[in-house]
């Protein structure tokens, strides 16, 4: 699947065609790097949300959501250390006067120096850069990516200006009387939900009588300056995090880390996408906050890419915000310690925290499961695209479909469509054979479709037919519902 542009480019009009992701206020020309979902997006979306909360909230005792505001006290930032940390080095090309983020840049020549067969030279590059990267130098960036010969898509030049940093946080004004040289009223959108977890770590550890280890998710937008923003919702300047903090012992992070990087593993293998799609990949360069990362990365269109990153966060965000606020971010923990035989007494927790992207979680979902089928025989041509979502995150798990508009079909339908909406997502359609029915099924990713016909009326029994497969079977009507349960629990 990797670097197949081809393929990315049909997944994406077909997310259009099918009403599952259109660019944002399309009919003004839309607007760069943002994006909708549409109305069988937004119920994958949803879905998704929802196997990842239910996973979170409820088959962990310890771990509880939150749902924290976007605005936040600006100080805030300053504690975590965006204000001052959260930039990206950035190159102009002075011909084009188009901006790219430095590693995107050398990162997308090594793929066309791999494209061409020249893997060695793709290696070398990549390693070159991240050590440079680590070391903040950005005249040997520079210096690289000048005797790389690395050209402008734009203008086919490699006229560049020196490497810059660029803070990525959107500011905006708050309050009722506002000026633009007036630093009080200035508040920032968030660049991430963490710290809404972190600043409310004693309020929920305190409310809900929390005993560490514990753990606080959330699920929420976040917003960041994306200089370049591309690869269609891969990366956008509004998009929605996945996020559970979890607070542990100091001197225990390593555990746990390990703990939480082959726990979401299994969480994503449990799709069945394949553990071939998946691998892990260790940060070289750790953030101001870390002592160990990694990324679980999915072998999408584009190639292997990030997905979902697993950190150690020390204690890093809670002894700031303690420093920062002057209020204690701490916790008596009355556990006895083996090696004193008294408690462990009062410390500020360690975090390891579990960080997904829901679009790219779409996207890896959409792409993996988007097939283009040949189905021609000697005698026909033929064929299909199919979604093939595990059923149940698909947006629509059956279509009711009548074979006829009379004889009493589409009323016994609709008791079908009753008996079943209020468990599940369903569909009813009229138009058209039956046949391109059951093709617009498969091209928006429902499982189950059942025909009604005129013998449904003779022994009440309709023909459900597996997306899949493509097999058909007799059933009862009342078979229906237990059939679909049995397929999205």
């Amino acid at each position: 699947m990797a670097n197949d542009s081809n393929r990315f480019q049909a997944i994406i009009s077909h997310a259009k065609e099918y009403g599952f992701v259109f660019p944002s206020s399309e009919i003004y020309d839309g607007l760069q790097a943002v994006y909708d979902y549409g109305q069988w997006g937004s119920e994958l979306k949803k879905n998704i949300k929802d196997y990842w909360w239910d996973s979170m909230t409820r088959m962990y005792e310890n771990i509880v959501g939150i749902d924290a505001a976007i605005f936040m006290h600006p100080t805030t930032w300053k504690a975590s250390g965006h204000i001052d940390n959260f930039n990206d080095p950035m190159i102009d090309n002075k011909d084009s006067k188009k901006r790219y983020r430095v590693d995107h840049l050398i990162e997308a020549h090594a793929e066309l120096l791999k494209t061409g067969g020249k893997e060695k030279e793709s290696d070398d590059l990549l390693a070159s850069m991240d050590a440079l990267l680590a070391k903040d130098d950005f005249a040997g960036l520079k210096k690289l990516i000048e005797d790389n010969k690395i050209k402008c898509a734009v203008s086919g030049t490699s006229n560049w200006t020196d490497i810059r940093q660029f803070n990525l946080m959107f500011s905006t004004e708050f309050g009722s009387t506002v000026s633009s040289d007036d630093e009080d009223n200035k508040v920032y959108l968030r660049p991430e939900t963490a710290q809404g977890i972190f600043v409310n770590f004693l309020n929920v550890q305190k409310t809900g009588r929390m005993k560490i280890p514990f753990g606080i998710a959330q699920i929420g937008k976040a917003f960041r300056n994306e200089i370049v923003a591309r690869q269609f919702i891969f990366r956008m300047r509004e998009f929605e995090q996945m996020e559970m903090q979890f607070f542990i012992q100091p001197g225990t992070q390593k555990k746990w880390y390990e703990y939480w990087k082959e726990e979401r593993m299994k969480w994503h293998l449990a799709l069945g996408f394949g553990k071939e799609q998946y691998r892990f990949h260790d940060h070289i360069k750790l953030a101001h906050y870390a002592d160990a990362a990694c990324d679980i990365e999915f072998n999408f269109p584009i190639g292997f890419k990030e997905l979902e990153g697993i950190h150690s966060r020390t204690d890093f965000d809670l002894k700031n915000h303690q420093e920062y606020s002057k209020k204690k971010q701490q916790y008596f923990d009355n556990e006895i310690d083996p090696a004193i035989g008294k408690p462990y007494g009062n410390y500020i927790p360690y975090v390891i925290e579990t960080s997904i992207g829901l679009d790219r979680m779409f996207l890896a979902v959409l792409s993996h499961c988007y097939e283009e089928q040949d189905l021609s025989t000697p005698e026909k041509q033929d064929s299909r695209v199919v979604l093939r979502f595990p059923s149940k995150l698909a947006p629509m798990k059956l279509a009711v479909l009548p074979l006829m508009k009379k004889d009493g079909l589409p009323e016994i339908a609709r008791k079908i469509m009753d008996d079943c909406k209020t468990s599940f997502r369903c569909f009813y359609e009229e138009k058209d054979t039956i046949g391109k029915r059951y093709r617009r099924m498969d091209a928006i990713g429902t499982p189950f479709c059942v025909t009604v016909d005129h013998q449904t009326k003779e022994d009440n029994t309709v023909t459900i037919r597996y997306r899949d497969s493509m097999k058909q079977d007799r059933v009862a009507i009342d078979r229906v519902k237990e059939i679909v349960l049995a397929a999205i629990i």
